[in-house]
């Protein structure tokens, strides 16, 4: 069980060497640097045809991870700014800037999301955009409390519980994740937003 202060989990995640966990708007994060991506995968044992969500703390910090057509970016920044902070992942065509192992069987895309909740944000504001899943290993249902995260992943760095509150979600119910698909929005998933 590793525990921390934010500004000690802050230098971690920067570090890039060891997962870290943190409070979201929906279910507690996994979240490591992006070029680290292939931590979260280890850790969690998680299948190479489930990509990772890129989250940032505003959409300014992930827009230069996707790329499209001066008409696709209005369109997604229109729905970015309804939407965001909130739960909703937007599957877009992905830049030269996203690391591969964020997506390994199909890196063309990336899904990016900026959580409606202040740690969260907080973290992400110093650290710049981090991988993210749901804290849990693959297959199984996310963990809500900090406990459970600390006996499922005794090596992940957590925040202290002083810090918040001891559940950590403000919502069980998953980000909605949404795809382009040149035109038109295809739901993978269906959550908490109904787009």
């Amino acid at each position: 069980m590793v525990q921390v202060s934010i500004d000690a989990l802050i230098d971690v995640a920067i570090s890039g060497n060891r997962v870290v966990s943190f409070p979201t708007d929906t279910v507690p994060a996994l979240a490591t640097r992006p070029d680290q991506a292939e931590l979260i995968f280890k850790t969690k044992k998680r299948s190479q045809d489930k990509p990772l969500i890129l989250m940032g703390a505003t959409p300014e910090a992930l827009w230069p991870y996707v790329k499209g057509t001066v008409e696709e970016l209005l369109i997604w920044q229109q729905i970015a700014q309804y939407y965001w902070p909130g739960a909703l992942t937007l599957v877009l065509p992905a830049s030269e800037k996203v690391y591969p192992a964020m997506n390994p069987i199909d890196p063309s895309t990336i899904g990016i999301r900026v959580p409606n909740c202040a740690i969260a944000q907080h973290i992400l504001s110093r650290t710049g955009p981090m991988a993210t899943t749901s804290a849990n290993l693959s297959g199984q249902p996310p963990l809500l409390t900090l406990a459970e995260i600390n006996t499922q992943f005794p090596d992940v760095v957590t925040l202290f519980s002083s810090e918040f509150d001891t559940t950590l979600t403000a919502s069980t119910i998953p980000s909605t994740v949404a795809k382009w698909q040149g035109n038109s929005w295809k739901i993978l998933r269906q959550g908490a937003i109904n787009l």
